[in-house]
């Protein structure tokens, strides 16, 4: 053995050194892991266990213009499942499907087909108490998310202005679409660590705090709004109509104080929910507006300067031949011959038609492009439509005709108070707005003030006067307003269908200092009749009185002793002719 170790030294020294270099090897790759780039271990045990949990932001609160709730968000817990894990413990899914309100059968059918998946929801949507009640049962597999739903106090009311959000709290129609953006929250994250089955080890820290979204007060008063609901859901039932609108406006602010429509919906139970009812129609249904047109066109008479109200019309036999178009005046006039007022008040198509030849079609076409008629509102409501307003190269009898008394055009019940805030805000118009405003609108002069002061007296009398709509007057107030009533175009065909009708009416008071504009349409009424001046004017009347009431306007049209001691009225609660 010495011979060997004397005959080969320099093997035995080579591998004392191949030994102390792997052990110095070994030595530097521990302190580099453990000192120098400790952060590579670190960074591997967190990628097994640190987790980042999303905090849920909720949205912002939509209020009415008095701080009335419309739209909250409230907590609720979502039930998620490890379906491979939870094949481990089969005999636990019976008490957790009665937990759920589910059917043992079909949650073992759907935790097997799906039991290589590590996410499915069980249930979105819990209250926090039953969420909890579920976890307590300590089901392997089975962990809760904290998300939040939203819920809507005034039910189907404002359901058509507000909207509803989808599962995922994402504006889906309305206000809440339409102001996602702004409503929506941004939400936060928590740092936890986590064992390998996904159990919580420990809460670290908050990574990024959640932020809640911006609240948002519209221009709705919801007292408002629950009288149109009601008076409007009445009218269809006793009318046995189809459909129905009806909007309320500022005209002076041109803020949007209620808009409703029937049939409508709860968008807090959607289980049953038909498509139809999802329409707000107040802003969708385009129609031709009929008889109401008349006030536009006479203010565009009334503005060449060519025509005063005195000024007179022969309308006898009630007919008039245009090529093979015959226009016909529904009720039988007063006499061969009517002033500009009483055209109005007849609603008489043929005089109409011969005020609109002498200033010719395209002087209409201009005024009710600058009310707003077949416009754009600038709403930006999701599905709103602008309508028709048509410009012909040349204007002939037959389309100046039919355009001065509302044919042959189509428009909007949120268009038609739009231009008729016109009229009623001495011919200045403030730009439509669904958001509370206090600043004053910057408004424009679209109708000379002294027109517009002349129609509002001549509406005053369509009302007022012995043969005028009389079912539209308020009690103790002036108001004016027009009826109208429109055929509906046949589904499929050019011509218009049998029997089938919109009864309309457009007003505004009080007449003293003109502040509210309301529009009633009401689709398809089957009952009593479809004249506008029958089934709409007494919608108005109910809704103007109840507004002017609710929004503590003094009376203007009181008995003289009375009107000298005339107070205003104290607002109530919020639960509280022809054309």
């Amino acid at each position: 053995m010495k011979l060997e170790g004397a005959l080969f030294p320099w093997r035995f020294r080579v591998v004392l050194g191949l030994l102390g270099i792997m052990v110095a090897a070994i030595c530097w790759r521990i302190i580099d892991l453990q000192v120098v780039d400790r952060d590579f271990l670190k960074g591997q045990g967190d990628a097994r266990s640190v987790r980042h949990i999303p905090i849920p932001a909720h949205r912002g609160l939509i209020t009415d213009r008095n701080g009335e709730p419309l739209a909250v968000s409230t907590p609720v817990t979502t039930l998620w499942a490890n379906a491979k894990e939870m094949q481990l413990a089969k005999e636990k899914w019976p008490a957790l499907a009665a937990a759920l309100g589910q059917d043992p059968k079909a949650l073992t059918e759907r935790l097997e087909a799906q039991a290589n998946k590590e996410f499915i929801y069980l249930v979105r949507g819990l209250t926090p108490e039953q969420g909890q009640s579920v976890l307590d049962l300590k089901v392997p597999g089975v962990y809760g998310i904290e998300e939040f739903r939203r819920f809507y106090p005034a039910g189907e009311v404002t359901a058509h202005m507000v909207g509803f959000t989808d599962i995922d709290d994402h504006g889906r129609e309305g206000v809440e679409l339409a102001y996602d953006e702004w409503l929506a929250g941004v939400a936060g994250k928590r740092q936890v660590i986590k064992d390998r089955r996904g159990r919580l080890i420990k809460d670290v820290q908050v990574t990024k705090n959640a932020k809640a979204g911006k609240p948002l007060a519209l221009s709705i008063d919801l007292r408002l709004q629950y009288l149109a609901n009601r008076e409007l859901r009445n009218a269809i039932i006793e009318n046995g109509a189809k459909a129905g609108s009806l909007v309320i406006m500022d005209v002076k602010s041109g803020e949007i104080l209620a808009m409703v429509n029937q049939p409508t919906y709860n968008p807090n139970n959607r289980r049953n929910l038909q498509p139809a009812m999802m329409r707000n129609r107040a802003m969708i249904d385009v129609f031709e507006p009929g008889s109401t047109m008349k006030a536009i066109s006479m203010s565009a008479a009334l503005e060449t300067g060519r025509w005063k109200p005195s000024d007179t019309v022969e309308v006898y036999p009630g007919s008039l031949q245009i090529g093979k178009y015959t226009i016909k005046d529904v009720s039988k006039t007063e006499g061969p011959v009517l002033d500009l007022t009483g055209i109005l008040i007849n609603s008489s198509n043929v005089g109409m038609s011969k005020v609109a030849f002498d200033i010719g079609g395209e002087t209409i076409f201009r005024l009710a492009q600058k009310v707003g008629l077949g416009q754009d509102t600038g709403l930006g409501f999701p599905g709103e439509r602008v309508g028709n307003l048509p410009n012909y190269r040349e204007w002939r009898k037959a389309e100046t005709a039919t355009l001065s008394y509302g044919y042959g055009i189509s428009v909007t019940a949120i268009q038609l108070v739009h231009a008729f805030s016109a009229l009623a805000n001495n011919g200045r118009i403030a730009p439509l707005t669904l958001i509370k405003t206090d600043k004053p609108p910057q408004t424009t002069q679209v109708i000379p003030e002294k027109v517009a002061k002349t129609m509002q007296g001549m509406l005053t009398q369509v009302i007022e006067a012995p043969r005028g709509v009389f079912r539209a007057q308020v009690p103790a107030y002036h108001v004016a307003g027009k009826s109208g009533t429109a055929r509906k175009t046949s589904v499929g065909t050019k011509g218009y269908a049998e029997n089938s009708y919109r009864s309309l009416f457009a007003g505004f008071g009080p007449m003293s200092d003109p502040r509210f504009a309301i529009v009633v349409v009401i689709d398809e009424p089957s009952k009593a009749g479809y004249f506008g001046g029958l089934v709409s004017a007494p919608v108005f009347s109910k809704v103007m009185s109840g507004t002017l009431r609710l929004m503590n306007i003094t009376p203007d049209n009181l008995p003289p002793t009375q009107q000298a001691n005339a107070t205003p009225v104290v607002p109530l609660k919020a639960n509280g002719g022809r054309g």
